[in-house]
């Protein structure tokens, strides 16, 4: 059974036979965000702009990091003026977090009037959303009390820090979002680190662990030999080649 995007897929435990997703994304847990990149790029046809964020969105939280799980989506409002609190979403969301079998990644799309002011979430929120099963927040808001966040630990991926919020209004949940230039769908695998944010493909969830250690030995030898000052750059292209089909990335 393959891994699905969407709603239904946070509860579709199998990526194939008596494999739990929850157990690829440990094993995913032992990579690096960019050589995971690096990968999905050689194995898969997805293009690569359908697959990383922007700059604008970073780790605040670099100590942590990686973080890997699925992504349940939601639209916030926290800065947009005057209002009362509307968190009946917010916590019917964490209800589905807790019933999911799998790490979560809270991927918030802000909607208020007032980007730049965007406050997502602090410690409190954070330490509740843990507890649900939780990991990390991705969003294209602001967080805040970024040593409480450690001390749980709770990863965030942000446009950065923001002091405070208006009142919190979720508009929607779970539903497909934009941040940092690509889609999230809930569901949906997400990987981060300090250098930023990746939404793996489903197509190559299944293979992707295998290969991610053929690709660690193939950018090992080429590191290596890249470093060397007794090859022509001709030489060193043509090597590149051959490692690559070495390690089993032909294309």
């Amino acid at each position: 059974m393959v891994w699905q995007s969407g709603k239904e897929g946070l509860n579709n435990c199998y990526l194939e036979k008596d494999v739990p997703l929850r157990s690829v994304l440990e094993e995913l847990a032992e990579f690096d965000t960019a050589l995971l990149a690096n990968t999905i790029s050689q194995i898969d046809p997805t293009s690569a702009h359908c697959c990383y964020m922007g700059s604008s969105i970073r780790s605040v939280t670099p100590s942590l990091g990686p973080s890997v799980g699925i992504a349940v989506t939601c639209e916030l409002d926290s800065s947009s003026p005057g209002g009362q609190a509307e968190t009946d979403l917010y916590w019917r969301q964490l209800d589905e977090i807790s019933k999911a079998r799998s790490p979560v990644i809270w991927v918030v799309k802000t909607v208020g009037s007032r980007p730049d002011h965007e406050c997502v979430l602090g410690d409190g929120m954070a330490k509740t959303l843990f507890a649900a099963g939780c990991v990390a927040v991705v969003t294209d808001g602001g967080v805040r009390d970024i040593n409480g966040l450690l001390s749980i630990p709770f990863a965030a991926y942000s446009k950065g820090t923001t002091i405070h919020h208006e009142a919190l209004r979720f508009r929607r949940i779970n539903g497909p979002v934009e941040i940092g230039g690509i889609t999230i769908a809930p569901g949906d695998v997400i990987h981060a680190q300090t250098e930023g944010v990746i939404r793996i493909p489903s197509s190559c969830l299944e293979t992707l662990v295998p290969k991610a250690i053929q690709m660690r030995a193939f950018e090992h030898e080429a590191q290596s030999m890249l470093r060397r000052s007794d090859l022509s750059t001709g030489q060193k292209r043509q090597r590149i080649s051959d490692l690559l089909i070495k390690h089993g990335f032909s294309r």
